[in-house]
């Protein structure tokens, strides 16, 4: 038996149809093996050595995993085709002690039979400058988070972190926020006067006076204008007829694909990267078992296989004809910065049209299915042509412009239209009378209006990352998780579409380009991605590249710690009296709300819980249990984040502590260690271990013992429409189950 070990387990039955007999398949859910987050596991003084550990959530799927490969004849490494994913397959070659010169790889851009099994045929090694270029991703990442974050915590309130990528994206927010306060909007009149020739009305745009290019900024111009051109003849003194052309889009990257996917159905970064994720590892068709039907959604190529161009010509052949194909086929370039390990996203066969999959795919993977298979096929299509009519027209000092265009051959729009914002002034015409030179059409009447120049638009998810791409910095990879990431940690917040900066997203902005305006500018961040991509094709060599960047590091994290700064709000004075030095205690924000605190800290340090009303809780005698069995002290009941416990009065110089369980209800056991689980009562109810804090699971959802018919994670109780369901816990798999019914929901 041959092992092949994939990432997501919603792909697992999509590959073993194609891999046939002799083939077992395991699904890893993700990396295995991680930097521990308890500590910054990055040797700085031994040329940045990373100290990876076994994820705590993962130990029970790696033991999985070393017993099948165990049993397996061979082992092959099938994880995604790019850096992420050749780490995974590195991570678990090194638990498995594989050898990785040899050829344990193999990788495929889609899952299709053809793909499977051409990568069965030409396996290779592990390619260890991919495994480097994501290795120093991740320590960058690490030394920036762990160094920084603790300058924002001393400095603008606990619990906040920094990082590479996600902290400059804050800052293009903020920045785009600050123009917009900072926008004077200033008037202006559009103005146009409607002539007719025959019975045919049109309307001519203010251009021009005395040929120079003008404009109204006032009623005061509005009026003058008006007694100036009253009573002047309106003569056509040039009129142009030409064929102009439009081009089809490149088909989509990662970006573009979510771009679009906001514009055109209002799907959001998370819904289209999940949607995109579902199509790729395979969907449900009845007959057919579990079919992908898109390629690789991480990419940021516009390449295209000949085979699937050659595909694409003879299909708009048969259904359009053969003047709907270009003479020769279109090729897009593609930016210097893209990866380009992989093809453009587009669907794995023509064929499977999304018509014949209306009613078979949930409304969500219908619409994105669609959208990706019309944008790949216009990309393959003839141009769009038009006929486009310029015309200049005259009376007195004043020039006019009239300027359309009508449909002549829908080449590729027949398919798929671009996306289009709106614009305040339509000037183009769809429709105009036959105009020649020296026709003199009769004036009907003026049009104008007060309008204002408007600031910046806020980002809306589809922008920003349309602006990361931009500018270089994260890759397709990173930039579903890095904009929710900002919304996750309160840095921003949505309003309809646009996003904009929470108060603490620009707090921690300001702080970090004070202290570390190299790390906070956009060109340093896209440069870095420049030298993680010389180290993917071996130009760099990665711990050079770290080295480079924290040469000073260190001396700018002690000066942001040993300076006076701080954004903190002052703290409020009470009148709460310390009863142990006499002082007015202040009210301080912690972890757990506001609380009373003696304001000589360090020396006295007294203090005291604060009810919803601000009001101090007086202390009650500690409650005491049963003696130490470490020390012999009284145990003494303390309340923690989760819930009551036993602590050792003898803290701390004795740290024994014992979770209190809850006798009077079952709530089942924990899903990583077996032990019960408990309700915890915080701002609201969860379920977590009663092994904590050697075990800290949680749920916020009770759990089911019974577990996922799809992939076999533990499944969650929940409520939708009234009606009870189990929903499995696994995000990549995410089936839901009526109780009492086998059918699943996706």
């Amino acid at each position: 038996m041959k092992l092949v070990v994939i990432e997501g387990i919603g792909k697992k039955e999509t590959v073993e149809k194609y891999l046939g007999k002799g083939y077992k398949v395991f699904a890893t859910r993700g990396h295995v093996r991680d930097l521990p987050s308890k500590r910054l596991a990055v040797s700085v003084k031994d040329n940045f050595e990373p100290h990876y550990e076994t994820i705590p959530a993962q130990k029970e799927t790696v033991a999985r995993l070393k017993e099948e490969a165990a049993k397996a004849d061979e082992v092959l490494l099938a994880t995604d085709p790019d850096r992420e994913g050749e780490a995974i397959s590195w991570h678990v070659a090194e638990l498995l002690g594989l050898n990785k010169s040899d050829n344990i790889r193999i990788a495929f851009n889609e899952i299709s039979k053809n793909a499977v099994q051409n990568a069965l045929k030409n396996p290779r090694p592990i390619d260890e400058n991919l495994v480097d270029a994501q290795q120093a991703r991740r320590v960058l990442d690490r030394l920036v988070g762990y160094k920084i974050s603790p300058v924002l915590c001393k400095k603008i309130q606990s619990k906040l972190s920094a990082g590479r990528v996600q902290s400059v994206t804050l800052r293009l927010i903020v920045e785009r926020e600050r123009k917009i306060r900072a926008f004077k909007p200033e008037e202006y009149w559009p103005f146009s006067s409607v002539l007719s020739k025959g019975k045919k009305k049109f309307k001519a745009i203010l251009s021009t006076k005395l040929n120079k290019s003008f404009k109204l900024s006032s009623k005061e111009d509005v009026d003058k204008v008006v007694s100036e051109l009253d009573g002047k003849e309106y003569e056509v003194t040039s009129v142009k007829r030409s064929v102009t052309r439009s081009k089809p889009s490149a088909p989509f990257t990662t970006s573009t694909m979510q771009q679009d996917a906001l514009n055109k159905l209002g799907m959001t970064l998370s819904q289209t990267t999940q949607t995109a994720q579902n199509l790729y590892e395979g969907i449900e068709i009845p007959g057919e078992g579990k079919i992908a039907l898109v390629t690789y959604i991480r990419t940021d190529s516009t390449r295209v296989s000949s085979g699937a161009m050659q595909e694409a010509r003879e299909f708009i052949t048969s259904k359009f004809g053969k003047e709907y194909v270009p003479t020769k086929p279109n090729i897009y370039a593609t930016k210097k910065s893209a990866q380009d390990a992989h093809e453009a996203i587009r669907p794995i066969t023509l064929e499977r049209t999304p018509e014949s999959l209306e009613g078979v795919l949930s409304k969500p993977n219908y619409r994105l299915y669609k959208l990706i298979y019309d944008r790949f096929l216009a990309s393959q299509m003839s141009d769009a042509t038009y006929d486009s009519l310029n015309v200049e027209i005259k009376a007195g000092d004043y020039g006019f412009k009239v300027t359309g265009k009508t449909p002549k051959f829908a080449g590729y729009t027949a398919v798929y239209k671009n996306f289009v914002e709106p614009k305040d002034d339509d000037d183009e015409q769809s429709s105009l009378p036959a105009l020649a030179e020296g026709d003199k059409p009769e004036f009907i009447k003026y049009n104008y209006e007060q309008k204002f120049t408007k600031p910046p638009a806020r980002y809306t998810e589809a922008s920003i990352v349309k602006e990361m791409e931009e500018k270089g910095i994260g890759r397709p990879a990173t930039y579903t998780p890095t904009v929710t990431l900002l919304f996750s940690r309160g840095y921003t917040e949505r309003e309809g579409k646009s996003i904009y900066p929470t108060e603490l997203g620009e707090k921690v902005t300001d702080m970090l380009v004070k202290y570390f305006p190299d790390i906070m500018n956009v060109k340093f961040t896209a440069d870095m991605e420049e030298r993680l991509d010389e180290i993917e094709d071996g130009s760099r060599v990665w711990n050079s590249v770290v080295g480079e960047f924290y040469n000073g590091f260190d001396e700018k994290v002690a000066v942001a710690m040993g300076d006076s700064f701080s954004l903190k709000p002052p703290d409020e004075v009470s009148d709460v009296i310390c009863e142990s030095c006499g002082a007015k205690m202040v009210i301080k924000q912690g972890r757990y709300g506001r609380f009373l605190a003696c304001p000589n800290y360090p020396k006295c340090k007294n203090t005291k819980p604060l009810d919803q009303d601000d009001k101090p809780i007086e202390a009650k005698p500690p409650v005491e249990g049963e003696k130490c069995e470490k020390c012999g002290k009284p145990m003494v009941l303390r309340k923690g984040r989760f819930g009551d416990f036993w602590a050792c009065s003898g803290y701390p110089k004795c740290k024994n502590i014992k979770n209190i369980e809850n006798k009077e209800e079952d709530y089942g056991s924990c899903p990583l260690c077996g032990r019960p689980l408990k309700a915890i009562k915080g701002k609201s109810m969860f379920f977590g271990c009663s092994g904590y804090p050697e075990c800290k699971f949680t749920s916020a959802y009770k759990v089911s013992q019974t577990k996922c018919p799809t992939c076999g994670s533990y499944m969650t109780e929940r409520k939708y429409g009234g009606k009870d369901y189990l929903v499995c816990a696994n995000k990549e798999c995410g089936k839901k189950y009526l109780v009492h019914s086998e059918e699943a929901h996706d």
